[in-house]
């Protein structure tokens, strides 16, 4: 007899030459494969999960509450049978609302998208009035639980849990972000745009952030972003900026080297993000150089490449030196995660510690 409980969890395919050894590491019992990067296993301690250092390569993850394995579409009536299910089973809940998203959410058939879309309609009528007032899932309340409902071609996995317990708002951690405007300059915007979300999940507020600093901001698409959104930002680069950002008075562009460059005032910024390429520590070095210039409270963003990461030791090894710079510069690791829109990296979300005497020698 097994013992444990059944979980969903997100790998990017990006990781999947170390998948095996992330849920070994996870102490995660393979149950299925669902889709491309969502795993149903079984956790023997799933308060682990949180402890392990390989959480930092699963996205998203929820536990299973209620499962119908199935084919949805040779299901008659298989919306209502299972809107009525869930209803039965989590109606008398003290939920915020219900999401549902689908397990391919890379898939170009639009099917599912439909059918999870309907199936949350159907089950809006089935639940309490107020479920239906939140529209957007980035305004759920991060600690409130929330039922999410997956579905795709294996069935329907639902599960109660809270988006910052889960490791984002959207159900799956799937947040769709255009990024093919008429003047985007690189995919990095969507990056950034995804991370402010981060920052919401765990109690920052990136709407207050309106002075902020950029390390290897080059060609400009986080920039740009900002910028969009009101902010004013000093740029620093040893590359140009892309010629449209450069007219715009709420931007300073430093062309430099962000490892000598000197930084703003002290405790004159609102926030910092660094997307450099290259070596993670150098990239670390120069966001430490920054930290004074931060106000207390103050978030950074910083994006951690791992293109030579070939085992996970080895992204142990980088993450451990990553935070000990961090930590030595008065900065405290909030959340590291693998975004919706990273590649073969992960991002770390830190704050800059309200007082000096929190600082960690």
């Amino acid at each position: 007899m097994h013992s444990g409980s059944t979980h969903i969890l997100r790998i990017s395919e990006v990781f999947d030459p170390l998948r095996h050894e992330i849920l070994d590491r996870l102490g995660a019992e393979p149950l299925k494969q669902l889709g491309r990067e969502f795993h149903l296993v079984r956790l023997a301690d799933a308060d682990a999960l949180a402890r392990s250092s390989a959480s930092v390569f699963v996205r998203w993850h929820l536990p299973v509450d209620h499962s119908w394995p199935c084919v949805p579409e040779k299901i008659p009536s298989f919306i209502e049978k299972a809107s009525q299910a869930m209803q039965a089973k989590f109606g008398a809940e003290p939920l915020q609302t219900i999401l549902c998203g689908t397990l391919d959410p890379h898939s170009l058939d639009r099917r599912y998208k439909l059918l999870t879309s309907n199936l949350r309609g159907r089950a809006l009528q089935l639940f309490p009035a107020h479920f239906a007032q939140i529209h957007d899932a980035s305004t759920q309340d991060p600690q409130r639980q929330t039922l999410f409902a997956l579905v795709g071609g294996e069935g329907l996995f639902c599960g109660v849990s809270t988006p910052q317990a889960c490791g984002g708002f959207h159900p799956g951690g799937s947040v769709y972000i255009r990024q093919q405007d008429a003047d985007g300059i690189s995919r990095a915007g969507a990056k950034l745009a995804e991370a402010l979300l981060m920052l919401k999940l765990d109690g920052l507020d990136p709407v207050s952030c309106h002075e902020w600093i950029e390390l290897g901001a080059s060609p400009g698409g986080m920039t740009r972003e900002l910028l969009n959104r009101g902010c004013r930002v000093t740029a620093i680069d040893r590359a140009p900026l892309d010629p449209r950002l450069m007219s715009s008075s709420s931007l300073c562009f430093v062309h430099g080297d962000a490892a000598s460059v000197s930084p703003p005032d002290k405790a004159s910024a609102d926030a910092l993000l660094c997307d450099m390429n290259g070596d993670p520590e150098v990239a670390m070095r120069a966001t430490a150089r920054m930290a004074d210039a931060l106000k207390p409270g103050s978030p950074v963003i910083f994006t951690l490449k791992l293109t030579a990461a070939s085992d996970c030791d080895v992204v142990f090894t980088m993450i451990d030196r990553v935070v000990r710079m961090a930590t030595d510069a008065g900065l405290r690791t909030v959340r590291i995660t693998h975004l919706n829109h990273n590649r073969q990296e992960l991002t770390l979300i830190l704050e800059r510690h309200h007082s000096s005497a929190s600082l960690t020698a």
